[in-house]
């Protein structure tokens, strides 16, 4: 299968390739950071030979360089499996965040997904086919403290998603809404956190990739995930 992910350098979006890539599938990376991308490429090219990697550095919070990357994979076949996971976290509360976080935060997690499956989508309906998970978060289903912009981005992201699922219906393309809670990930730089109290990576990608192998017939419409001992 022709697998897309965003964000796939590090964290989630690594955990996800190396999950595809173990089953040889022929994978479409992008990161903002292209040393980081191309390490990763290499790493998971020397673990899987089996598999076919191919990476573009994007700033996919950039509605340009979104769609360019989309038709940049287009330009190798239409892809069976899309995964809006670009995106990232700046805390804050409303009344007091800085000016220019709410429009970073919704091109970051909201617009990338957006844009680039515009771009992706013509020629997946055109086949009746296809699967796409958007890195929604826990933060998409409850407010709290100190979400500020990233919670209404993650709310934004999840009412794209149920939107996208209701449309892409006749056309055979399922829509995956993922909530992990927290997990080991850059979104926890500089946060000293106990890594027995927080998820790995490889939860989430097991799951999204769980959940691409079920029937034509069959779809799971959200993945909530936390940590066993609830949310940090």
């Amino acid at each position: 299968m022709n697998i897309v992910i965003t964000g796939a350098s590090k964290g989630i979006g690594k955990a996800v390739a190396e999950q595809f890539a173990a089953a040889g599938n022929t994978l479409f990376l992008c990161s903002r950071g292209e040393k980081q991308l191309y390490d990763a490429v290499s790493e998971l090219q020397s673990l899987y030979p089996q598999a076919t990697i191919k990476a573009r550095p994007a700033d996919v919070s950039v509605k340009e360089e979104a769609q360019a990357f989309g038709n940049w994979c287009l330009g190798f076949g239409t892809p069976d499996i899309l995964v809006n996971n670009a995106g990232h976290f700046i805390p804050g509360s409303v009344h007091d965040e800085a000016d220019g976080q709410l429009e970073a935060m919704l091109q970051s997690n909201l617009y990338s997904a957006y844009h680039l499956t515009r771009t992706l989508l013509p020629a997946m309906i055109k086949v009746k086919s296809g699967h796409i998970f958007n890195m929604c978060s826990i933060a998409s289903l409850h407010a709290y403290a100190n979400g500020g912009s990233y919670s209404i981005s993650k709310f934004a992201l999840y009412g794209f998603s149920k939107n996208l699922r209701e449309e892409l219906k006749p056309h055979g393309i399922k829509v995956t809404s993922v909530h992990p809670g927290a997990t080991m990930s850059a979104s926890w730089d500089g946060f000293n956190i106990d890594p027995k109290r927080i998820m790995e990576a490889a939860d989430v990608a097991k799951m999204i990739y769980a959940a691409s192998q079920l029937s034509p017939m069959a779809v799971v419409e959200d993945i909530i995930l936390r940590p066993q001992l609830g949310d940090l």
